[in-house]
């Protein structure tokens, strides 16, 4: 049965290359909700072109307002869920293709979801049609459900749980192999601080579209002319780091240019909003901005906020500063932490806010820390079907990421990034390997039949 599986597999490829092409060629980013499209039209669209897919595929379809769907195979009572989404962040600065080109080259298919989360979330459904057409007799129903609203809020999830029975147990391919069976937990806060009406001024300023994004570039005018630009240039060749400044009419025009990436995994990368935050202090910035340079600044690790912190389970905290922007003489910003299991996360806000003076810190959202424990049989059978078709050792780990895994009682995030391969969400020229995909589709159909199949 595994020849005959992996053999109607290799048989898709090209089926599989040419949907994902259509997939990722729909710009499903969020935007204002419309009828019957709560995330916006986009997403709207994509939500009806993963549904004509499975349909076609003969699964049994079902949509639910547009804020999410699912396809199934069989009708038993238990159900096991493999979620996944269909939104995608926005597309940022520095590609060197299209971002909903869906080109490919060397073997590799470029644009923004193909590694988050459209690449994976497909190859579990060509799994899923590759255990139906194989006549694999089933003890559990196989749901694959495709949210719209995993970059953001979470609404869709929200939503489905409560017009759905969500399934207790299953994976979500949308983070790395070999199987991540902990995450961290989750805290967003907004806050809010006038201008100062002392010290440099800064006159615009709009850095970043999501907190979860490390922003890779941060642009702002501040009043000034010559002496300000050679300060900045002074700065940049003190620190080592990428300042650019411009003279202009309007006063002058400063580059931070840091290293993007996504906020649970700050190692080696550097924010460019922290990067402006240290200049302005420099230049003499006062008020909130002052504060958050000290507070905040290029740290990644919550230890100016009174937050650091880490356990044996999950590691260290991580904390990101993904929004800053100026508006009509108010600040808003952002603050993105991933906290590990065992961390008070009462008392990471308390010390937040109390290290941020003059600033008005709002909870946005939180979520809990998630563990299964890797003597599950979940755990066991995705690992063992990692190992046998990748032929590559299996074990559990933790990560600051937040997947769907979350939702389910027994839930655990299962690929499709391999070890050792380039790890590009969030960022500019996000590709996924074509071969790696067909790969992933094999593990997820061998770890279906481990924990379905009679």
């Amino acid at each position: 049965m595994e020849k005959k599986i992996n053999d109607l597999i290799e048989s898709y490829r090209d089926e599989f290359v040419r949907t994902l092409q259509e997939w990722i060629r729909i710009p499903s980013i969020k935007a204002e909700a419309e009828p019957g499209a709560p995330f916006g039209s986009e997403i709207g669209r994509m939500m009806d072109l993963a549904m004509e897919t499975a349909g076609k595929m003969g699964f049994a379809v079902k949509g639910y307002d547009g804020y999410a769907c699912d396809a199934t195979l069989g009708d038993c009572p238990e159900v096991l869920g493999v979620l996944g989404h269909l939104d995608v962040v926005p597309v940022g600065d520095g590609w060197i293709k299209p971002p909903f080109g869906a080109e490919i080259e060397d073997g590799k298919i470029y644009g923004r979801g193909t590694n988050d989360d459209k690449g994976p979330t497909l190859a579990a459904l060509f799994a899923m049609k590759a255990l139906k057409e194989a006549g694999v007799p089933l003890k559990r129903s196989i749901r694959l459900i495709m949210g719209g609203d995993e970059e953001c809020d979470w609404e869709d999830m929200k939503y489905y749980a409560a017009h759905a029975q969500m399934p207790e147990i299953g994976f979500s391919p949308d983070a790395s192999f070999p199987l991540i069976n902990t995450e961290k937990g989750m805290l967003h806060m907004e806050l809010r601080f006038p201008q100062a009406e002392d010290g440099l001024k800064i006159l615009k300023m709009a850095t970043g579209e999501r907190p979860n994004v490390i922003a890779g570039e941060s642009i702002a005018l501040l009043e000034g002319g010559e002496e300000l630009a050679g300060k900045v240039k002074a700065y940049a060749e003190k620190t080592g780091l990428d300042y650019k400044a411009k003279v202009t009419e309007e006063g002058v025009l400063v580059t931070a240019t840091g290293i993007s990436g996504h906020s649970a995994y700050p190692e080696g990368k550097r924010s460019a909003i922290g990067m402006m935050l240290k200049l302005m202090k420099e230049l003499g910035a006062q008020g909130g901005i002052a504060v958050l340079a000290e507070a905040v600044g290029l740290e990644s690790d919550g230890k100016s906020l009174g937050c650091a912190c880490e356990d044996k389970v999950s590691g260290k905290l991580t904390n990101n500063m993904g929004i800053l922007r100026l508006e009509n003489g108010e600040w808003y910003g952002t603050l993105d932490f991933r906290c590990p299991v065992e961390a008070d996360q009462e008392l990471l806000k308390r010390e937040c806010a109390g290290h941020l003076p003059g600033i008005q810190m709002t909870v946005i959202s939180q979520k809990e820390p998630h563990h299964v424990p890797a003597d599950s049989e979940l755990v066991r059978s995705l690992l063992a079907a990692y190992e046998e078709e990748s032929g590559l050792k299996g074990e559990a780990m933790a990560t600051g990421g937040g997947t769907y895994a979350k939702v389910l009682k027994q839930g655990v995030a299962f690929g499709a990034v391999f070890p050792g391969e380039e790890e590009l969400a969030h960022l500019a020229n996000e590709y996924e390997s074509i071969d790696s995909l067909m790969l992933a589709m094999k593990i997820y159909a061998n770890a279906l039949y481990r924990l379905c199949a009679e």
